[in-house]
């Protein structure tokens, strides 16, 4: 099964699902990556609160941030909008499940908020894991 975790600028909290989702899923059948719907231009890059938390946890984040106009959705069997500022009616033409998790957006600078958002993220993979591995 293919997995799509979508935000806003795939900077944060997609990026954060898909880190945790690949470290955490022991089953070969589940390929994810995520994706933006938008690029922040200014800050094109995950920054280093997102960053120091997620190797304290033992999870990684790797690669540049993705477009998702730049991938055909029908490739994969189901999307979760991470973030809480995506619509789903921008994914209408998507034949596939469309997960919701609205977690919210929070400043860069906020390490409370950033581990916050990273737990709860982290939560809502396990969740998701157990989900489809029934």
């Amino acid at each position: 099964m293919k997995i799509l975790f979508i935000c806003k600028y795939n900077r944060f909290r997609s990026r954060v699902a898909e880190g945790i989702f690949n470290k955490l899923s022991a089953n070969d059948k589940f390929v994810c990556s995520s994706a933006g719907i938008e690029l922040d231009k200014e800050r094109p890059y995950v920054c280093d609160n997102v960053l120091e938390v997620m190797n304290s946890k033992g999870y990684n984040v790797i690669g540049d941030s993705v477009l998702v106009s730049g991938l055909n959705l029908n490739d994969y069997e189901k999307i979760v909008i991470v973030a809480d500022n995506v619509e789903k009616e921008n994914f209408d033409y998507f034949d596939g499940d469309i997960v919701i998790w609205n977690v919210s957006d929070c400043d860069e600078g906020d390490r409370g908020g950033v581990e916050s958002a990273i737990n709860e993220i982290e939560d809502e993979v396990m969740d998701f894991l157990e989900e489809i591995n029934k």
